[in-house]
């Protein structure tokens, strides 16, 4: 696992997609849209402010729930900006 405490901003390379970028950040891609107010994926050069996050970036298994994950629902709704969980997802502990 890895320990995550980033606050950074990225400049967007042509080709890049919000769901690579978040990946690269183990952010959730509703964290960083929401963050950054995107209706669209973002254009080659614009800035955007990557969210601090702070916790442990795991992948989703089978059988993970995410009380088991962060304790409740709603904690790991507010670490990962989204309700949903699927295995294979990357999320926030």
């Amino acid at each position: 696992m890895l320990i995550l405490e980033k606050q950074n901003w990225y400049k967007v390379k042509e080709g890049q997609t919000v769901a690579e970028i978040a990946k690269a950040f183990c952010v959730s891609v509703r964290l960083l849209v929401k963050e950054n107010g995107l209706s669209a994926e973002p254009s080659v050069g614009r800035l955007l402010r990557i969210p601090k996050t702070c916790g442990n970036a795991y992948t989703a298994g089978e059988g993970d729930t995410k009380a088991l994950l962060c304790g409740s629902e709603r904690a790991y709704a507010e670490k990962n900006g989204t309700n949903i969980l699927y295995p294979g997802m990357r999320v926030i502990l």
